[in-house]
């Protein structure tokens, strides 16, 4: 089971850490699934809870939060929204797959929803995992996993190498 994980201390930085791995890891020929933040979409608020998605490897960009409002602190996720995106993620091309991405392990993963079961039908098919996950959901990631993630640093060549030995290797990572 090869299956890491990633987290950063800045806001957002998880987000362009790994939209950044896989747009280099496409720009190598290798086969994705999953999601990823569209870096491209500029949240209206502050806090940067208006979030669109990339569905890999090529689409469909996917707003995954509501229009609350601007005063609202409520949280912003969609379910609807969430759950085509695990949908599109599932009906993808996943066995062709040579690296599943997702950009973050949430509340809806904390719960046992969310892209679970994805995340384990790659894993069972022998494709590895990266994830990116939030201090506050490491926890819940940690008994998901089984404690068997491997954590890497959040640096762009540290991530790239585990991603390239666990996409080329039978080997555990």
């Amino acid at each position: 089971m090869k299956i890491a994980f990633v987290t950063t201390p800045e806001k957002g930085g998880i987000d362009i850490l790994l939209s950044g791995i896989a747009s280099r890891l496409q720009a190598e020929g290798v086969p994705l699934a999953g999601i990823v933040k569209d870096l491209d979409h500029d949240s209206r608020f502050a806090n940067g809870c208006d979030m669109k998605v990339r569905v890999l490897p090529a689409g469909p960009v996917i707003k995954i939060t509501q229009d609350l409002g601007a005063g609202s602190d409520a949280c912003r996720l969609d379910p609807g929204a969430i759950a085509e995106a695990v949908m599109r993620v599932e009906a993808g091309n996943l066995e062709g797959a040579k690296m599943f991405i997702l950009n973050k392990f949430g509340p809806e993963e904390a719960a046992g929803r969310g892209f679970c079961a994805a995340i384990g039908t790659a894993l069972e098919a022998g494709i590895p995992v990266l994830v990116g996950v939030s201090r506050a959901n490491m926890d819940a990631f940690d008994a998901f996993s089984g404690g068997l993630a491997t954590a890497l640093a959040p640096q762009p060549e540290t991530v790239l190498n585990w991603a390239r030995a666990a996409v080329t290797s039978d080997a555990p990572a």
